[in-house]
């Protein structure tokens, strides 16, 4: 084994944390430096309001289950206890019946033929045909995006009813374009519309297919949330990384990263204090990392353009929390079973028509006139984030834009946006009208103050086949190294890109024990 080496990790996201972990597994002394006051970053739990417990970043944890990140740090040791969400989502069509996609594909098409017995088969073959596909690209997020990977995992895998002509011809396809060509039910498309506009492109996206054929996969992974919040993903890599004899210091945030003779030589604090280190991995946004954490005189100005030209886009959505007195009913659906209803995604996008608008709207700098809901109530599933009687309910809106047209401030109008969302789920459940107790509002430019998330944008850059695999952040950095020695890169900006999925983390932490 190469000998032990102090390593300094900037940011204590969960792919930060991840890597730091399997660096600390592997013997090397590691400290993570986290800004704020809590460990997390946007994987975090907090009491908002007195006794309530809101996840105030990602809450649906689908894609970590695709890794073995969970089973090899042993993460359950140290308080992690995953609660499984089935169905994982939920649309009460307007004037029902509602559709429900369990884990179990054959309760899935006996939902959605409830609606249509031609889309229950169409859906089958869907799973079918996109499954061995997800697999092996999930496989792919776990490694760097090297062309020999890019050919083993892409052309090796046609699914069982297709030629891996007509595969590789779906995926560079729109996921709209797929869901139309696909389905005939408007719930069904919709459903599955608004499902895959959650990674960010807009539904005519070139080469967006897979944010919807990923969904396949689910019905083998699951979806799942920590019981306790969000958060208790990343308290136990904390708990992980210092069993390993590593150490997290919140409140350390890095002014700047010190080079010297072309090689990483450590970090300093904002505060003047310094910490020296041979191997510096950042989890920060790849824009925060080179262009203000490191001193331009280290860049090769070519590395720099590049990274000046990344696309980080102009946000899209925002959140509100609520605590609440009660839990969504949404008319037309059946008495009883509240778990079941409650446990996953509530999709409330009424039709393709009003997700198309909405984006088309976003695109014009203004938000969303109808804004396009995800309901998450996760304490029908875990009681103990909320007092008895009590429940969280957290809305995540689409679309709404960092920047917006005719010269308004975030600051001026988060408020009234926010009233236009709570509209929105009174309008799809009535009930909760005057059961909303408290509210915290995160409006795209609150993303970027919280969580350094640049102009809003919660993947950190946009998710389009110009900026995925072997292009994401940049060609010349997509394997997780940079031109200063020493100094790697993690997180949301690198291959594969945003989600709770910790693969950019493993496979950092990975390239770094090969390079050693």
């Amino acid at each position: 084994m190469a000998r032990a080496r102090q390593v300094v990790v900037v940011g204590s996201g969960h792919n930060a944390l991840v890597c730091a972990c399997y660096l600390a597994r592997a013997g090397h002394r590691v400290t993570v430096l986290e800004r704020s006051s809590q460990v997390g970053g946007a994987v975090c739990t907090e009491e908002l309001h007195p006794g309530f417990l809101h996840d105030v970043g990602s809450s649906v944890h689908i894609l970590i289950h695709a890794t073995p990140i969970v089973d090899e740090l042993q993460l359950g040791q140290h308080g992690l206890e995953y609660l499984e969400m089935d169905p994982w989502a939920y649309y009460p069509t307007p004037g029902g019946p509602h559709l429900a996609f369990y884990r179990d594909v054959d309760r899935t098409c006996d939902s959605i033929a409830r609606v249509s017995a031609e889309d229950a088969e169409a859906y089958r073959r869907f799973v079918a045909d996109w499954a061995p596909l997800s697999e092996a690209v999930f496989r792919l997020f776990q490694e760097p995006p090297t062309p020999v990977a890019l050919g083993r995992r892409f052309f090796g895998v046609p699914g069982p009813r297709r030629p891996v002509a007509a595969g590789l011809q779906e995926i560079l396809h729109g996921y709209g374009d797929v869901i139309a060509r696909r389905f005939r039910s408007a719930p069904v498309r919709t459903a599955l519309l608004w499902l895959a506009a959650q990674s960010g492109p807009g539904p005519d996206e070139r080469a967006s297919a897979p944010f919807v054929g990923w969904h396949a996969v689910v019905h083998r992974t699951g979806a799942k949330r920590p019981r306790g919040g969000s958060g208790m993903l990343t308290r136990a890599l904390g708990r992980r990384l210092v069993e390993e004899g590593g150490a997290v210091r919140t409140g350390a945030a890095v002014e700047r990263i010190e080079v010297r003779d072309g090689r990483v030589r450590g970090v300093r604090l904002a505060g003047g204090e310094r910490l020296e280190a041979e191997l510096v991995v950042s989890g920060a946004h790849v824009r925060t990392t080179l262009l203000e954490l490191l001193d331009a005189e280290h860049l090769p100005s070519s590395v720099r353009d590049e990274v000046v030209a990344t696309r980080v886009g102009n946000g899209f959505g925002m959140a509100v929390r609520c605590s609440t007195d009660a839990l969504p009913e949404y008319p037309g659906e059946p008495a009883g079973d509240v778990a079941g209803r409650h446990a996953g995604m509530q999709l409330l996008a009424r039709s393709e028509e009003t997700v198309r608008r909405a984006h088309a709207e976003f695109l014009l700098g203004r938000s969303a006139s109808e804004p396009q809901l995800i309901a998450m109530t996760p304490s029908a599933l875990d009681p103990g984030l909320a007092p008895p009687g009590r429940h969280v309910c957290s809305l995540w809106s689409q679309y709404h834009p960092y920047a917006l047209s005719g010269g308004e401030s975030w600051d001026d109008v988060r408020e009234r946006e926010a009233d236009r969302i709570l509209e929105q789920l009174f309008r799809f459940a009535p009930n909760m009208r005057g059961h909303v107790l408290h509210r915290h509002v995160q409006s795209p430019l609150d993303l970027e103050r919280r969580f350094g998330l640049l102009q809003g944008n919660v993947m950190h850059l946009e998710m389009t086949v110009d900026q995925m695999f072997a292009f994401r952040p940049t060609p010349s950095l997509s394997r997780y190294r940079t031109p200063v020695r020493g100094l790697y890169l993690t997180g949301a900006s690198t291959h594969p890109g945003g989600g709770v999925f910790g693969a950019s983390g493993l496979a950092c932490a990975r390239t770094v024990l090969r390079d050693l």
